[in-house]
């Protein structure tokens, strides 16, 4: 997909995203904002239940949890200035291949898929000077199963 329609995505979302925020508004004037690593653990979620539904072939389930995860993608890079775009971009084929998987139920091509996307989340991480944050395909249903807990050596890519 080109940058500029992405963006046009990206501007729709937002906009969709803040009148579903002012119709869930609190008593309060100001308008809460999620903070990154909460949509991230979200977009974690997602990425594992999407994996798993996939696993069970509950096609209708991974088409949802692939659309809440890229909902997530967006809201991040919408709501923190510091997420290059093109970190959103590049993930485009992998979440499009994923996608054509879910509708032709193809269980090979889908996971195949989900492990272009996962390494794709964590390049992501690297540019961003995350490194430490690895995700996998999760192998079972445990929370956080798709995270790898044990530490690598760092990352020449890492900022400080």
């Amino acid at each position: 997909m080109k940058l500029r329609h992405w963006i046009f995505v990206l501007a729709g979302l937002g906009a969709a995203t803040t009148v579903a925020a002012q119709d869930l508004k609190s008593p309060s004037a100001d308008q809460y904002v999620p903070r990154l690593g909460d949509i991230m653990s979200a977009a974690q979620t997602h990425h594992q239940k999407l994996s798993l539904a996939g696993k069970a072939q509950n096609w209708d389930l991974a088409a949802y949890e692939l659309r809440q995860l890229k909902a997530s993608l967006v809201e991040a890079a919408l709501l923190y200035s510091g997420i290059p775009i093109s970190n959103v971009t590049t993930l485009e084929p992998s979440l499009q291949a994923t996608s054509d998987a879910i509708a032709t139920k193809d269980g090979r091509k889908f996971s195949k898929a989900v492990g272009d996307l996962t390494e794709g989340c964590n390049s992501c991480h690297r540019s961003m000077g995350r490194s430490f944050v690895v995700m996998k395909v999760p192998s079972d249903p445990q929370p956080f199963a798709n995270q790898q807990f044990a530490p690598q050596a760092k990352a020449l890519t890492d900022k400080p």
